[in-house]
Protein backbone atom coordinates (compact mmCIF):
# COMPACT_ATOMS: atom_id res chain seq x y z
CA UNK A 1 0.00 0.00 0.00
CA UNK A 2 1.39 3.34 -1.06
CA UNK A 3 1.09 6.03 1.58
CA UNK A 4 0.45 9.57 0.44
CA UNK A 5 1.99 12.49 2.28
CA UNK A 6 -0.22 14.78 4.30
CA UNK A 7 1.46 17.76 2.68
CA UNK A 8 0.28 18.90 -0.72
CA UNK A 9 1.63 21.60 -3.04
CA UNK A 10 0.59 25.10 -2.04
CA UNK A 11 -1.62 25.88 -5.03
CA UNK A 12 -5.28 25.48 -5.92
CA UNK A 13 -4.93 21.82 -6.96
CA UNK A 14 -2.96 21.02 -3.82
CA UNK A 15 -5.61 22.68 -1.67
CA UNK A 16 -8.37 20.58 -3.25
CA UNK A 17 -6.36 17.41 -2.65
CA UNK A 18 -5.72 18.45 0.95
CA UNK A 19 -9.45 19.05 1.48
CA UNK A 20 -10.29 15.63 0.00
CA UNK A 21 -7.61 14.00 2.16
CA UNK A 22 -9.12 15.59 5.29
CA UNK A 23 -12.55 14.30 4.23
CA UNK A 24 -11.02 10.82 4.31
CA UNK A 25 -11.28 10.16 0.57
CA UNK A 26 -9.34 6.95 -0.17
CA UNK A 27 -6.30 8.00 -2.20
CA UNK A 28 -5.48 4.32 -2.84
CA UNK A 29 -8.69 3.75 -4.81
CA UNK A 30 -9.51 5.31 -8.20
CA UNK A 31 -12.01 8.16 -7.91
CA UNK A 32 -14.44 9.67 -10.42
CA UNK A 33 -12.87 13.05 -11.18
CA UNK A 34 -14.79 15.73 -13.07
CA UNK A 35 -12.68 18.23 -15.01
CA UNK A 36 -14.31 21.51 -16.06
CA UNK A 37 -13.53 23.39 -19.27
CA UNK A 38 -14.99 26.86 -19.68
CA UNK A 39 -16.05 27.72 -23.24
CA UNK A 40 -17.33 31.07 -24.53
CA UNK A 41 -20.42 29.76 -26.33
CA UNK A 42 -22.27 26.68 -27.58
CA UNK A 43 -20.44 26.55 -30.93
CA UNK A 44 -17.02 26.60 -29.25
CA UNK A 45 -18.27 24.08 -26.68
CA UNK A 46 -19.37 21.65 -29.39
CA UNK A 47 -15.96 21.95 -31.08
CA UNK A 48 -14.19 21.33 -27.75
CA UNK A 49 -16.50 18.39 -27.04
CA UNK A 50 -15.65 16.81 -30.41
CA UNK A 51 -11.91 17.36 -29.84
CA UNK A 52 -12.08 15.74 -26.39
CA UNK A 53 -14.21 12.82 -27.55
CA UNK A 54 -11.91 12.25 -30.54
CA UNK A 55 -9.12 11.93 -27.95
CA UNK A 56 -11.07 9.15 -26.21
CA UNK A 57 -12.50 11.15 -23.31
CA UNK A 58 -16.01 10.88 -21.87
CA UNK A 59 -17.45 14.40 -21.85
CA UNK A 60 -20.62 16.42 -22.01
CA UNK A 61 -21.50 20.07 -22.66
CA UNK A 62 -23.90 22.01 -20.45
CA UNK A 63 -25.14 25.56 -20.08
CA UNK A 64 -25.72 26.96 -16.59
CA UNK A 65 -29.36 28.07 -16.28
CA UNK A 66 -28.52 31.08 -14.11
CA UNK A 67 -25.26 32.41 -15.54
CA UNK A 68 -25.87 31.08 -19.09
CA UNK A 69 -22.16 30.15 -19.19
CA UNK A 70 -21.14 27.04 -21.15
CA UNK A 71 -18.97 24.32 -19.59
CA UNK A 72 -17.60 21.09 -20.96
CA UNK A 73 -17.29 18.35 -18.32
CA UNK A 74 -14.83 15.47 -18.67
CA UNK A 75 -15.15 12.39 -16.49
CA UNK A 76 -12.00 10.42 -15.68
CA UNK A 77 -11.65 7.55 -13.20
CA UNK A 78 -8.19 7.89 -11.68
CA UNK A 79 -6.07 7.85 -8.57
CA UNK A 80 -5.88 11.26 -6.89
CA UNK A 81 -2.31 12.10 -7.75
CA UNK A 82 -1.17 15.74 -8.00
CA UNK A 83 1.14 15.25 -11.00
CA UNK A 84 -1.49 13.28 -12.93
CA UNK A 85 -4.13 15.95 -12.28
CA UNK A 86 -1.75 18.65 -13.54
CA UNK A 87 -0.91 16.55 -16.63
CA UNK A 88 -4.59 15.95 -17.45
CA UNK A 89 -5.38 19.66 -17.12
CA UNK A 90 -2.51 20.46 -19.50
CA UNK A 91 -3.81 17.85 -21.95
CA UNK A 92 -7.37 19.24 -21.74
CA UNK A 93 -6.06 22.78 -22.22
CA UNK A 94 -4.14 21.70 -25.31
CA UNK A 95 -7.24 20.07 -26.81
CA UNK A 96 -9.60 22.95 -25.97
CA UNK A 97 -7.49 26.10 -26.52
CA UNK A 98 -7.87 26.06 -30.35
CA UNK A 99 -11.62 26.54 -29.74
CA UNK A 100 -11.22 29.21 -27.02
CA UNK A 101 -11.78 26.71 -24.20
CA UNK A 102 -9.79 26.67 -20.97
CA UNK A 103 -9.65 24.28 -18.04
CA UNK A 104 -11.49 25.69 -15.06
CA UNK A 105 -10.79 23.28 -12.24
CA UNK A 106 -11.84 19.81 -11.20
CA UNK A 107 -13.68 18.05 -8.44
CA UNK A 108 -14.68 14.77 -6.83
CA UNK A 109 -18.09 13.98 -5.42
CA UNK A 110 -17.77 13.14 -1.75
CA UNK A 111 -20.42 11.21 0.20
Amino acid sequence: MKLFPKKFPNDEDGQVLKMLYKQVVDFNEPQDVDFFIAVPDKKSGEAVLKSLRDDGLICELEQDDETEEWTCYCFIKMLLNYEDIIDIQKRLNGLSKPYDGETDGWGVMVD
